[in-house]
């Protein structure tokens, strides 16, 4: 009997590769001159790899509460700027400036936090946005002023 091993082969890769996939880029999913400005209270925290994630719930002008999830830095990378794993708890009121998502769903970079206690913190930490220019920044053909 002759096995043919490639579609195991093949599985095995996949399956191995998921993670690669799961992880993106800031171009890839977020537009820099999508910027969002929201204030609102703390639902939900995935202090976890590759990036950490807070979940925001904000009325919107007909005050409907809309959930909105904000990505992080990694953990470490958040460490390493002063952040402590309960820097942001559920029920802090918490004001977040990030990048929307191309896609237009609720989903942002939050690029600068300021937690409960007024504290500002930088959210995002990325290593493949334009040279010499922020990911959270607007590019020069933005309408967005600075």
């Amino acid at each position: 009997m002759r096995l043919n091993l490639c579609p195991q082969a093949a599985g095995v890769a996949l399956l191995l590769s998921a993670p690669v996939f799961a992880h993106h880029s800031f171009k890839a999913e977020y537009d820099s001159n999508k910027p969002i400005n929201i204030t609102g209270s703390v639902t939900k925290v995935e202090w976890m790899n590759p990036h950490a994630r807070f979940y925001v719930d904000v009325k919107d002008k007909k005050g409907v509460v809309m959930n909105w999830d904000f990505e992080l830095g990694s953990p470490n990378a958040l460490k390493r700027q002063g952040w402590v794993r309960d820097s942001l708890k559920v029920g802090d009121r918490v004001t977040v400036e990030g990048r929307g998502a191309k896609d237009g769903a609720r989903l942002a970079a939050a690029c600068r936090v300021t937690l409960a206690d007024g504290r500002k913190v930088s959210g995002w930490v990325a290593f493949d946005w334009d040279p010499g220019r922020e990911p959270c920044e607007p590019s020069e053909s933005s309408p967005i002023p600075r």
